[in-house]
């Protein structure tokens, strides 16, 4: 059986992505420089907190990943843990979100770590839980498709937002803000609890092990887990970088309004919606690490390219200048969605790997460590912040030297993280036959040793029948 889930079910599981994906965003993009330009912090202070604060969220993540392991409910591991991130993201999305003037660096970083909290639970239980949906190696990757498909929408929706309230209730860039904090207030409980109604979890049976720092850090070498956390990291981190600089950049350089900027980058979301049936599509045909090799290979082409497209013209002008811009911008998105889904569903695969020679589930720990990596890439892509400062870049005064800095380290530095990427992840041993080994090894020893059945769940959907025209 390769435990494929029909797309109704996969929707439903994709639904926190909007929420969660349309926090994420802003904390990387708007709410930095939004914090130093609207607010009146400054960049150091603004840098220093977004940066520590994720750094420091990186150690609740092993904690974690050990309870998820070890919780057992009758709805199962990671759909309570889903629950209860929800309130703790709403209290933290409003603070963050709905700041005015006159607020401190303590009211900053108290909002952060809430939010961090809230934020872990969530992406670690609904990621690990992706995981457990299907023992397949290409179904994984059609499932966390959906999940970057969905990451990749909530990106729009909140995108779309500001640019709305400036053209039809003519508000300003404040404004903008705050209704994404609304939107992503209304759909954390809406999405949440529509996964957890529609989609099941297997409930394993509880096996003791240890599950802590010491296991978290022997994932950590295994060869196959430093490969793909290797790669996650660089293409986080780059990304990441572009993402924090993207509205300094086309302002500065290219010329265009903020609210122009906005527009920009919903193409370039637009895009990477585009992208996500691409990758899984292609890693069926060549593998899932080569598929993410050629990604991270074009994303660095056409990162580095978008240096060269024409300033600002008039961007709703048809002329020959903004069509090419288009195009490179398109071309620069499509890669967005490759990395985050494919190295999650490469994770899954690791985590068989990991039952096989260990003896336990380890998945939510496994996903803790990816967690991880993920969040000390968009922690030092904000750090950025402070080398741009001391490389001379100031928000207000423009510069020789502060545009240089600024033009190498939103293209440059991207563009060669994305090639060390490929250089990386094409040496990753986890291949389709490797895993089908794996897991014939797997399904032996459980036919060995038979697991009591996980109680039903009728309300869930069921698994469909293997339809080889539906692949």
């Amino acid at each position: 059986m390769t435990g494929r889930r029909s797309s109704w079910t996969l929707a439903a599981f994709a639904a926190p992505c909007l929420p969660l994906a349309a926090l994420g965003l802003p904390l990387v993009v708007y709410l930095p420089e939004y914090y130093v330009s609207e607010l009146g912090l400054s960049l150091s202070v603004v840098g220093a907190a977004f940066l520590l604060v994720r750094l420091a969220d990186i150690i609740l993540d092993p904690i974690l990943g050990g309870m998820m392991d070890r919780t057992r409910t009758r709805i199962g591991r990671f759909r309570p843990w889903l629950a209860a991130a929800a309130p703790v993201l709403m209290i933290a999305a409003y603070a963050l979100f709905m700041a005015k003037p006159g607020v401190g660096p303590v009211y900053l970083w108290a909002s952060l770590v809430v939010c961090y909290i809230g934020y872990s639970m969530a992406v670690l239980a609904h990621t690990a839980w992706g995981a457990v949906l299907s023992p397949d190696y290409q179904q994984r990757s059609r499932i966390y498709g959906w999940w970057g498909a969905g990451n990749v929408v909530g990106m729009i929706l909140v995108l779309l937002l500001p640019p709305l309230l400036a053209i039809v209730f003519k508000g300003d860039h404040a404004a903008g803000i705050r209704s994404m904090g609304w939107f992503i207030i209304i759909l954390l409980p809406l999405t949440f609890f529509l996964a957890m109604g529609v989609v099941g979890e297997t409930n394993v049976p509880p096996v003791k092990h240890a599950a802590g720092l010491r296991q978290y850090l022997a994932l950590i070498k295994r060869p196959s887990v430093q490969k793909l956390l290797a790669a996650d990291l660089l293409m986080g981190l780059a990304p990441g970088i572009a993402g924090a600089l993207f509205f300094f950049f086309f302002e500065r350089i290219k010329g265009f309004s903020k609210a122009e900027a906005g527009v920009l980058l919903l193409i370039y979301f637009v895009a990477a919606l585009l992208g996500s049936p691409i990758w899984p599509a292609l890693a069926k045909k060549v593998g899932k690490h080569k598929s993410l090799a050629i990604a991270s290979v074009a994303y660095a082409v056409f990162q580095l390219a978008v240096v060269f497209t024409p300033n600002n013209q008039g961007l709703f002008t048809f002329n020959v200048s903004n069509v090419i811009s288009m195009v490179i911008l398109v071309l620069a998105g499509l890669p967005y969605s490759a990395a985050p889904l494919l190295v999650r569903s490469m994770m899954a695969d690791i985590g068989d790997e990991e039952r096989l020679h260990a003896g336990v589930d380890r998945t939510g720990l496994l996903y803790a460590v990816v967690n991880g990596t993920v969040k000390l890439g968009h922690a030092l892509a904000i750090g950025v912040f402070l080398l741009l400062s001391w490389l001379g870049f100031d928000p207000k005064i423009p510069s020789a030297q502060g545009d240089a800095a600024l033009i190498t380290l939103y293209a440059v530095a991207p563009a060669a993280l994305g090639l060390l990427v490929c250089a990386i992840i094409l040496r990753y041993p986890l291949d389709a036959a490797a895993h089908a080994e794996i897991r014939r090894q797997l399904d032996e020893r459980d036919a060995a040793e038979p697991l009591p059945s996980p109680s039903p769940e009728p309300h869930v959907s069921p698994l469909l029948a293997p339809n080889p025209a539906a692949e």
